[in-house]
């Protein structure tokens, strides 16, 4: 997506913005918690598309160009093409959480403290997180939205090599969390995965940029500088996920 392309995206949530506020009166809260879902969707979508161009990442995503600018969804259980937020929980909480549960031992099929392998722990720390995600990888393979690749992969998003035989978590700064291999426990290790090995990367709940970038335009999305504020956080968002 071209730079124009993305200032006119810009652009136009700015005026759908502007329409709310017509007539001297201020929106509601339904108005703006529409027009902060709106401004998540739209940067969402441009992420996808500015990350693929910016990469010329070799990742399959499936349905990724499709799915990628679907509505956030209100659900706290994991969607395919859908951001769940009704948890309120980020990827920060996911590592968080899976952190819990270094040293547990591998066990296949296990999804507890005595043992649990690879998609059992992706399950039970989003349960603990109340969202809802299925037991087994071809199928969580399929929730969350698609990542164009390990460049804009943020912490909490689930990695799944081709094959969809494993599945890991980014922790960030190239590290991964993860059941192994029997033998094994759950640890944290540098990420050996490269693009080209990668079936699909899955972002499950937001990010804790996304998160923060909606909180400010939720707070301010219906006040006198509400749209430059959002505009500025939707820029320095793309700006950096471009530039990782």
């Amino acid at each position: 997506m071209s730079l124009e392309a993305v200032l006119s995206r810009i652009s136009e949530i700015r005026s759908q913005i502007d329409t709310l506020q017509s007539g001297g009166t201020r929106a509601s809260s339904s108005s703006a918690a529409a027009a902060a879902a709106a401004s998540s969707s739209a940067f969402d979508a441009t992420m996808a598309a500015t990350g693929s161009a910016a990469t010329g990442s070799g990742v399959t995503t499936g349905a990724a160009a499709g799915t990628a600018s679907a509505a956030p969804a209100t659900s706290v259980d994991a969607g395919k093409g859908t951001v769940a937020t009704g948890s309120g929980k980020t990827g920060d909480d996911v590592v968080a959480d899976a952190k819990k549960y270094l040293g547990v031992p591998y066990v296949f099929g296990g999804t507890t403290t005595a043992g649990m392998d690879c998609s059992g722990l992706v399950q039970t720390v989003f349960k603990d997180l109340g969202v809802t995600m299925p037991r087994v990888v071809p199928d969580q393979a399929k929730m969350g939205v698609a990542v164009p690749s390990l460049a804009q992969a943020q912490p909490g998003d689930l990695i799944i090599p081709k094959g969809e035989g494993h599945v890991v978590i980014y922790v960030g700064d190239g590290k991964v969390l993860h059941a192994p291999r029997p033998g094994k426990d759950v640890r944290i290790v540098d990420n050996w995965y490269k693009d080209s090995d990668i079936a699909t990367i899955r972002r499950i709940v937001p990010s804790a940029q996304e998160a923060a970038a909606t909180k400010a335009a939720s707070a301010v999305g219906v006040g006198g500088s509400g749209t430059d504020l959002q505009t500025a956080a939707l820029m320095s968002l793309m700006q950096s996920g471009s530039a990782a």
